[in-house]
């Protein structure tokens, strides 16, 4: 069925195809998601679902097709304006928290939002009160050496969070976190959804998780079937 361009969605990708070599990863995928929502996307490894999230989120280009978010035509922007553009409407959550190990937890989740060009001040404030509603209240002087994995996670979560982002994507979130970690960071994301009513686009292979979101896209060999 083909999409309505005059419906408005919080994401929309029409068609995307995406080759390493000779290997043909995305064959044509269509998807839509809607404002509010958190969608899960699972599937056998290989079949292209990081290559996919990596697209839809601008880390990475389609050799061809669109993706929209609302009604901006992502794969139109290029260079700073679309890096300006990732940093102000996208949030990223990966398996690997990728803190950087000289800051702090509060500076860690601060410095999307310094590049951004927003007052020292007015951020760390910000950044405070994410790590308070995330129950990092009294380790936001600790750097991650010094946090557990699933703290360290809540710290990547409120990193992504801290520039009011209209969608969040997460790669493999829990893949390195326990079952009672991975079970509170899947409760944290209902609980963030319906607090800040961002939209959320999961890669997992964590089939709780998947049952938790409000939809389930399942993908094999290069399509969402």
């Amino acid at each position: 069925m083909p999409f309505n361009k005059q419906l408005v969605f919080m994401l929309s990708a029409i068609n995307i195809k995406k080759r390493y070599g000779q290997v043909q990863v995305l064959k044509g995928v269509d998807l839509k998601i809607n404002s509010g929502e958190i969608v899960c996307i699972i599937g056998s490894s290989g079949a292209g679902k990081s290559t996919l999230l990596h697209i839809l989120g601008t880390l990475d280009d389609p050799d061809s097709g669109e993706i929209f978010l609302q009604d901006i035509p992502m794969h139109n922007l290029k260079g700073k304006k679309l890096a300006d553009f990732r940093n102000h409407h996208i949030g990223f959550v990966f398996q690997f928290h990728h803190l950087l190990p000289e800051f702090t937890a509060l500076e860690n989740v601060c410095i999307p939002s310094w590049i951004a060009g927003n007052s020292k001040k007015q951020t760390e404030q910000q950044a405070i009160e994410l790590l308070n509603i995330l129950g990092l209240k009294d380790r936001s002087d600790n750097k991650p050496s010094q946090l557990s994995g699933g703290e360290q996670q809540r710290v990547a979560v409120a990193r992504a969070l801290i520039n009011k982002p209209d969608i969040v994507f997460a790669d493999e979130p829990t893949g390195n976190l326990d079952s009672v970690h991975a079970r509170e960071l899947h409760n944290l994301f209902i609980d963030l959804r319906n607090k800040f009513k961002q939209t959320f686009l999961i890669v997992t292979h964590n089939e709780e998780m998947a049952e938790m979101s409000d939809r389930i896209l399942h993908m094999k060999d290069g399509r969402i079937v």
